[in-house]
């Protein structure tokens, strides 16, 4: 599964995919797009419809996910992409459910599909490829992204649009004019709290207007520690790195602080110790962020109350896939994992095994629930047959998971009860879809409406006789 995290740790630039390296002022938007390249509206498609759940989605050739369905089992719609690429791929962005319609980015486009169906209902496309998209929209479903000035190998990535995901409509769009010599972004790290679309890159940290694209604040520095990198949601949260220019040897931990949304100061700081760093944010509210040694193999998970004291700390018996644990990832990539979620007591992981090792690849084939109060583990769930799962939401008081396909296991949804045991299953995929369910490597997954909607994190450009299953989704 090695694969999977590289994958999952991947950047597009200029169209293509690299790993990101990261290093770190502000502009003013226009109420409409007015910066060029300016960014095509969305492509006449049907009027958004419910569809009937029936069909086997676009693409696939001759093959039918749904071939011989069994009573009870639920169909699902598969879609390969069609969107010509770079020859090495790139990376999509989503699912976001939204109403009756999963949108979701890739290269030059916002497009939204039907839940229900996976056609296409609307399709937005910009002249430049995506440069930095955020985790999630705003609650009103807006989406800010940031595209590259043009098409050349080294462009930077200073164009912000806005993408209405209800309606499938570009809003405005404005340039940012913060670059400086040397510092220009070619990529930016962006997350939503609110109406604040925050940004870091290597020469700086600002804060938008999701409304109206106005530029609000830098966010400045804070003891020798530049923001460079956000996790977004219901909170605001910086990953803050350090440099100690008087001794290159001596060098301070990572600074975590949740920002003001609308004024981008801090409302509280915590310095990691000096052998740490900050990993990936697990969940934003409660707040539990992973801590990475810069030498040796044990981790951490920390646990921070509203008010940014620690409520719990500890080094985990298990391991996580290192999208995760933020072990081999890019460092300025927050919010990449989709193996966990939480409520006010209790942290819910994909996980395996019994050491603290951070360097061990985790396939996650077991759910691990963390009391956040104290930091232990207190229980763990396996699927009946091995297979990964991944934890998806919490819905009346039991966790609801995905069960990867496995070899000759079709893919399923299930539920977890509180005190753990094995997990029920909710939703049965049939047994014809269990090829293309696990061509889904570490996907980006969402649950909404009794659905879930699994997104291929790399995706590859059409070619005659070769498919790059780009989405799948099965619910009710």
């Amino acid at each position: 599964m090695i694969l999977a995290a590289v994958v999952a740790g991947l950047l597009v630039v200029g169209g293509g995919v690299y790993f990101a390296v990261t290093g770190h002022k502000g502009g003013s938007p226009t109420a409409a797009p007015h910066a060029s390249p300016t960014p095509s509206g969305p492509s006449d498609s049907p009027t958004v419809d419910q569809g009937d759940g029936k069909g086997t989605g676009i693409g696939g050739g001759d093959y039918d996910p749904n071939a011989n369905i069994k009573a009870g089992e639920a169909r699902v719609w598969l879609n390969e992409n069609e969107t010509p690429l770079t020859q090495s791929g790139a990376e999509q962005y989503g699912p976001w459910p939204v109403g009756d319609v999963m949108a979701r980015a890739l290269y030059k486009e916002v497009a939204g599909y039907g839940a229900a169906d996976g056609k296409q209902r609307w399709k937005v496309t910009f002249d430049t490829p995506l440069c930095g998209v955020p985790r999630a929209p705003s609650a009103q479903n807006k989406l800010v992204v940031g595209l590259l000035e043009n098409n050349n190998k080294g462009a930077h990535c200073t164009i912000l649009q806005q993408v209405d995901l209800a309606t499938g409509k570009a809003g405005w769009k404005t340039v940012r004019t913060e670059d400086r010599r040397g510092t220009a972004a070619l990529t930016l790290q962006m997350a939503i709290t609110g109406d604040t679309v925050a940004m870091a890159w290597a020469g700086g940290a600002t804060g938008f207007s999701v409304v109206d694209g106005h530029k609000l604040y830098d966010v400045q520095k804070s003891g020798g520690c530049s923001s460079q990198a956000f996790a977004g949601g219901t909170r605001l949260i910086s990953a803050g790195y350090c440099f100690n220019g008087a001794d290159p040897h001596d060098q301070p931990g990572d600074l975590l602080q949740e920002l003001d949304p609308a004024t981008g100061k801090p409302k509280w700081s915590y310095q990691y110790d000096k052998s740490w760093r900050i990993g990936q944010v697990l969940s934003v509210d409660p707040l539990v962020v992973t801590a990475l040694p810069h030498e040796g193999k044990t981790w951490k998970i920390l646990v921070f109350a509203a008010d940014g004291k620690l409520r719990s700390q500890t080094e985990p018996k298990f391991q996580l896939p290192g999208v995760c644990s933020g072990f081999g990832q890019s460092v300025d990539r927050l919010q990449d994992c989709y193996g966990a979620v939480a409520d006010a007591q209790t942290l819910y992981l994909a996980g395996d095994g019994n050491e603290t090792d951070v360097t061990k690849e985790a396939d996650g084939t077991q759910i691990v629930a963390v009391d956040l109060n104290t930091g232990k583990e207190k229980w763990r769930a396996s699927p009946p047959q091995t297979r990964e799962v991944r934890p998806l939401a919490i819905e009346d008081g039991k966790l609801v998971v995905y069960l990867h396909a496995g070899h000759d296991l079709p893919a399923a949804v299930a539920s977890v009860a509180p005190t753990g045991g094995a997990p029920q299953v909710l939703l049965q995929s049939p047994q014809a879809a269990s090829g293309a369910e696990r061509y889904f490597f570490f996907p980006r997954l969402a649950w909404s409406g009794g659905r879930v909607f699994v997104l291929s994190t790399l995706v590859k450009t059409p070619k005659a006789g070769d498919s790059s299953h780009a989405a799948l989704s099965f619910g009710k």
